[in-house]
């Protein structure tokens, strides 16, 4: 993924007002992220912890979604699986993010789910950049490039959910 500066993602929401997108926190960090290694931009809001956000490239246009999970999180032995990356975490690793759908259904509530890495690291697990607390990945027989491909496609699928 290429580097993307606070107005760009601020222009590239979809599935929030204007205002919502002014006014959402973005990372302070953005000349330190490792974009060569990402597939999307992901991260959770200081502020309101039960919010995050993903950018991400398509069909040679920026698409930022605002994602909600719930607060509370499962105990530490239960184990789930991120349907982006395949990767399985401990306790909270994991959560179901909801998205309001873009336009005229989202105006009226309608949203669509999907299990993702809480913190929104699956481009560095696939890659092996970062390491799980607690968790693991699957030794596969896919090579690094397959996988951060079925990743991307399972990315694109949840946004064509949301009639992106």
């Amino acid at each position: 993924m290429r580097s993307l500066t606070e107005p760009e993602i601020r222009e590239s929401f979809v599935n929030c007002s204007k205002g919502e997108a002014k006014r959402l926190s973005v990372p302070r960090d953005l000349d330190r992220r490792p974009w060569a290694d990402l597939d999307f931009l992901g991260w959770r809001d200081p502020g309101a912890p039960d919010r995050s956000y993903l950018v991400t490239e398509r069909a040679g246009r920026l698409v930022g979604v605002t994602l909600r999970f719930p607060s509370s999180q499962r105990g530490i032995l239960h184990r789930s699986m991120c349907s982006l990356c395949l990767t399985t975490h401990r306790g909270g690793g994991v959560s179901l993010m909801t998205a309001r759908k873009a336009g005229a259904a989202g105006r009226e509530g309608n949203s669509v789910g999907l299990y993702m890495c809480t913190d929104l690291a699956c481009s560095l697990y696939v890659r092996g950049k970062k390491s799980l607390d607690s968790g693991s990945r699957f030794e596969e027989s896919l090579t690094e490039e397959q996988q951060i491909a079925r990743t991307t496609g399972n990315l694109s699928a949840f946004l064509d959910k949301l009639d992106v």
